[in-house]
């Protein structure tokens, strides 16, 4: 059986990913430290601040015999490129999945972020998973015009002192609002937290609202090999 270090910023991303991947045959370990988004607007906070404790954070889940990582964080997965430079073992962030389905179509699509620290990071991955896009394809130019991050106003603050439900009433509202907003576009549910939101707001609205568990255990099963119980 794999054993996956689960990396998140908050605890309640653990439920989420117990549920999506209860079929499989996994061992998933879970490691939570919401310091750095507490930190964030410290004076002396910066992007290196982030790299350095995601780096160690990585370096210790591998030590402590895990097969592969699974970086729930959108702030944390952001820092990737870098932080998972010093481990051996798989790394994957929770938008991953995302930027692969990018980079596989010429949709237009809107982001939607309620953590404002985590807008900028995320749109240089799937910027620069664009850009690879173009190259494997032998393009010369990079249609990044066709992403536009939105962030949900005053919703964040609702998931960080724990009011689930009022989180999830005010960013289903909020997703259902930019799908009616942009029908030709494809709204993304673009952090975990966001996902059963995204899910009520699916069913709501009666048009799909993608989310990172949308094909996050396909994905699992592509690239760690996990299997059906």
């Amino acid at each position: 059986m794999i054993t996956i270090g689960c990396f998140h910023a908050h605890y309640s991303n653990i439920a989420l990913i117990e549920e999506a991947l209860a079929p499989y045959e996994v061992e998933l370990v879970h490691y939570v430290d919401p310091g750095l988004d507490r930190r964030k607007h410290d004076a002396d906070f910066s992007e290196a601040v982030t790299q350095e404790k995601v780096s160690q954070t990585l370096q210790w889940i591998a030590q402590c015999h895990a097969d592969a990582i699974l970086v729930t964080c959108t702030l944390f997965a952001a820092e990737l490129a870098q932080a998972a430079q010093h481990v051996s073992i798989p790394v994957i962030g929770i938008d991953d999945p995302l930027l692969q389905k990018l980079q596989q179509t010429s949709q237009e699509y809107i982001l939607a972020f309620t953590n404002p620290a985590t807008v900028e990071g995320t749109m240089t991955r799937v910027n620069k998973a664009l850009q690879q896009g173009e190259v494997n394809r032998q393009e010369n130019v990079a249609d990044t015009s066709r992403i536009e991050a939105v962030l949900i106003p005053g919703t964040f603050e609702l998931i960080m002192r724990g009011d689930k439900e009022g989180y999830l009433e005010a960013v289903s509202t909020g997703l259902q609002q930019l799908a009616a907003q942009s029908p030709v576009k494809t709204v993304v549910a673009a952090q975990l937290s966001m996902a059963p939101a995204a899910a009520r707001a699916t069913a709501n609205a009666g048009t799909e609202i993608y989310s990172p568990l949308a094909s996050l255990a396909t994905y699992l099963e592509q690239h760690l090999n996990i299997v059906h119980r």
